[in-house]
């Protein structure tokens, strides 16, 4: 039998249209997909358009958290917005010409273009772009370096 049966009749057993759900799905249908946060593999051609730290400052792409934990559980936009302002992650866009080049002060540079690198929570000044933020940090705000930023907890 390929049609599901009673086991007492051979009727066929209606199955359970759901008219809500199927409302919902036309509604997702019709939103425009949310835009993604700013990261270092979609910033692209936007970098270009960014300004040009001048002097001994770098500009600096913060981490972006994680919209939803490996468990499925979904973080609300203002504790999203409070981890973005307090992050202290981020991923090195470009640096002034006179960036490490006090070899007194320095000796060698503490990071380069493209590097991940750890900076005091409210250091530089943030400078608010379309899909997020970077900010502008003086050579000297960088405490470290990581290799991934995901591997540094961010409590939120």
């Amino acid at each position: 039998m390929s049609k599901e049966t009673l086991s007492t009749s051979e009727k066929e057993v209606p199955k359970i249209k759901l008219g809500l759900e199927e409302k919902y799905k036309e509604e997702e249908k019709k939103l425009p997909p949310e835009p993604e946060p700013l990261s270092p593999d979609n910033i692209g051609d936007t970098v270009d358009e960014l300004p040009e730290p001048s002097g001994y400052r770098l500009l600096v792409l913060p981490f972006t958290p994680k919209t939803k934990t490996k468990g499925g559980i979904l973080f609300s936009q203002e504790t999203l917005d409070k981890a973005r302002i307090a992050t202290t992650c981020g991923y090195v866009l470009k640096m002034g010409d006179v960036a490490y080049k006090d070899k007194d002060k320095f000796g060698e540079p503490w990071c380069k273009k493209g590097d991940w690198v750890i900076f005091a929570r409210y250091a530089g000044s943030r400078l608010p772009i379309e899909g997020g933020e970077v900010r502008l940090l003086n050579d000297d705000e960088v405490l470290g370096t990581i290799k991934d930023p995901e591997s540094v907890l961010h409590l939120i």
